[in-house]
This record gives C-alpha cells, sequence and structure tokens, in this order.
C-alpha cells in the first residue's frame, strides 16, 4: 500500500511527545519505583518545551500524574512495556496538512518479553484517543530500528531488521519496498551494526546513529581500538562515509566517539549519547553523571551540532540498565494544520 504521505524529520515541530509509564515488574524488579521516577524527570523536562502526553496502564493514571505533575496529560490505556519509540505508532504526515499513525506489527524484539499483546494493541487504541488517522502496515518493525532525514533517507541497521526473528519471510529488498511504501523512504541506508551490548533489540540504529539534519549523521563510534565495538563501528564509518542520500549528497559524518560503559544485569552496557531526543527547541540527552567532565565536552559538541536548540542533559544510567535510553521512551507526533 503505497501512499503519498512520508515519515518527517525528528527536527521537525512536533504537536507533542508520546511516552509510556514502565510497567514491567519482571524488567525493572526493585527499581521500578526509582525507573518511575526517572521517567517523570524527563516528562517535566520534555513538558518545558511541548506538550506531553504519558500512556499509563489502568490503575496508574493517579501515579503518574502525581509524578509527573500538570504540565503531563495522562491517558490510561493497556500497556506491557514502556518503550513507546518501538511499541507506538508513527507518524507520517503529506499534503493539504494530512496526518497518520502507521501501526507496525509489535512482537517485543523477537519475543524476547512476554507479554506483548497490549503494546502490539497500543497504536490503534492510541490514534483512536488521538482522533488520528491509522494506517496498518505488513511488518514488524520498531521506531527505534529506523531514522529518517525527511527528505526520503532512511538509516537503519542489517543487524536488527535483517534478523529472522522480526521478519523472516522477507528480504532486504522486500522490506526496503515496504520502508519505502509506509515511510517514504526512497535511499535506505543499511548499516552492518548496532552496539555489541545491544542484545535486547538486536542492533537498534538509535544507539549509533541519528540524522540531526538532512545529508548529515551523528555516528558513534570508539576511540579504544581495543574495545568490542572498535572494528564494527568503524564497518559502519566506512560505509556510510561511501553512501549517498536520496538527494544524491556525500553524506557528511559527525563522528562521536565516546560511550560511556555501565553495568547491565551483570553484564557490560553503556549509555550512548546518541540515543538522543529532539524536541521542540531543545535536545534532551542521556547522561550517565560518572565522569562530568566527560559528558559536559560531549553537551558541549552537541550544543554547538544542534545550535540554536538547547541541550537538557537528563539522567540515562537506569534506562540503560533497562535497555533503553531517551530516544527509546519517546515517540514524536508531528505538528498539521
Amino acid at each position: 500500500m503505497a501512499t503519498d504521505l512520508a515519515m518527517p524529520p525528528e527536527w521537525a515541530e512536533h504537536e507533542r511527545t508520546l511516552m509510556a509509564w514502565p510497567t514491567r515488574v519482571a524488567l525493572w524488579g526493585d527499581a521500578l519505583g526509582e525507573a518511575r521516577r526517572v521517567y517523570a524527570e524527563i516528562a517535566r523536562a520534555i513538558a518545558a518545551f511541548e506538550p506531553v502526553l504519558m500512556v499509563a496502564p489502568p490503575g496508574s493514571g493517579a501515579e503518574a500524574r502525581d509524578l509527573c505533575g500538570g504540565g503531563v496529560e495522562v491517558v490510561e490505556i493497556p500497556i506491557d512495556d514502556s518503550w513507546i519509540r518501538d511499541s507506538g505508532p508513527i507518524f507520517v504526515t503529506g499534503p493539504g496538512g494530512r496526518r497518520a499513525g502507521v501501526d507496525f506489527r509489535f512482537n517485543a524484539w523477537g519475543e524476547k518479553f512476554k507479554p506483548f499483546d497490549d503494546d502490539d494493541a497500543l497504536p490503534k487504541a492510541l490514534l483512536a484517543h488521538l482522533g488520528s488517522d491509522r494506517i496498518e502496515a505488513p511488518l514488524v518493525l520498531e521506531g527505534g530500528s529506523i531514522n529518517v532525514d525527511g527528505e526520503g533517507t532512511l538509516v537503519t541497521t542489517e543487524q536488527c531488521l535483517l534478523n529472522p526473528n522480526r521478519n523472516p519471510e522477507l528480504d532486504r529488498d522486500e522490506i526496503a519496498a515496504l520502508l519505502r511504501d509506509y515511510l517514504g523512504a526512497e535511499t535506505v541506508i543499511w548499516l552492518p551494526h548496532g552496539l555489541v551490548e545491544d542484545h535486547d533489540t538486536d542492533g537498534h540504529v538509535d544507539n549509533v546513529a541519528a540524522f540531526v539534519a538532512p545529508g548529515r549523521v551523528l555516528l558513534q563510534t570508539v576511540a579504544d581500538v581495543a574495545s568490542p565495538n572498535y572494528e564494527r563501528l568503524q564497518e559502519n564509518l566506512e560505509l556510510l562515509r561511501a553512501s549517498t542520500d536520496s538527494q544524491g549528497r556525500a553524506i557528511d559524518v559527525v563522528e562521536l566517539d565516546v560511550l560511556p560503559m555501565t553495568d547491565v544485569r551483570g553484564e557490560p552496557g553503556c549509555v550512548p549519547y546518541t540515543n538522543l531526543y529532539m524536541a521542540n527547541g531543545a535536545v534532551i540527552v542521556p547522561v550517565d553523571g560518572a565522569d562530568p567532565d566527560r559528558d559536559e565536552e560531549v553537551l558541549g559538541m552537541l550544543g554547538r551540532l544542534l545550535a540554536p536548540r538547547e541541550v537538557v542533559p537528563v539522567p540515562g544510567r537506569l534506562l540503560a540498565e533497562g535497555g533503553g535510553g531517551v530516544h527509546c521512551i519517546t515517540q514524536q507526533v508531528p505538528a498539521w494544520s
């Protein structure tokens, strides 16, 4: 089903940001309360720049309102988990001020976390609440696995989109065709790898690359040649430098070779700054806080890169321990007329 609608870039004006309340006890365990406080802090930070709608499971709305404050709208809809970038709708826009939410299939990153039925059903319920048109897509796809420039170019990773636990019946060309039909992606750039530590999502692109302007990509690399990520991220760098976008431009690559490490359920994990979120007039950046000087240096670089947006650091360590970052827990709703 080809349409004349396409996914706008993240830096385009937003009507609001969508988030979802931490819910899965098996994931967060004793840290569930802290996770909810961190999500609330991030919701308040974003709400200083644009409206925020927090989805909470039935019975949790009062707690979410209390922690998030009056600047965040809360709606109760059944959910299994709190990674709305992946489980929520992806919005597309087109001529005449048209806007719709694409409802991709969701299988909890290859059925790694169960149950996931409520998350799979979330886009339909949420789009009904928003009064938005819905387009059902025949593809398992998470929002964290793609990033677009708004001019017809999409970047993803082979590690994730070609993983047989998503769409085993589809090959690379067939997946690219569906990305064109449902998101307006005329050119797909296939990076080989995500982060080696990113087991849960099988290498989502939002941990390693993000368009920050047409033709320009912020790319995660590492300076330490002994890092298990060094070779794979160099492969990404080489491929991206050799790529052109849908307009025929060579990609301008901005390297970020700093990758803070942490512990995730007893295994090495990381808190990538690249898992940031661009809100209206701001860029929300996860930081681990272990090295304030390092954080300040990277935030300064991002401030120069994304000027005149205000750079807003938010806690990233607990999100990483849960399996994601700020980009993973947000989804933009583009403005429309």
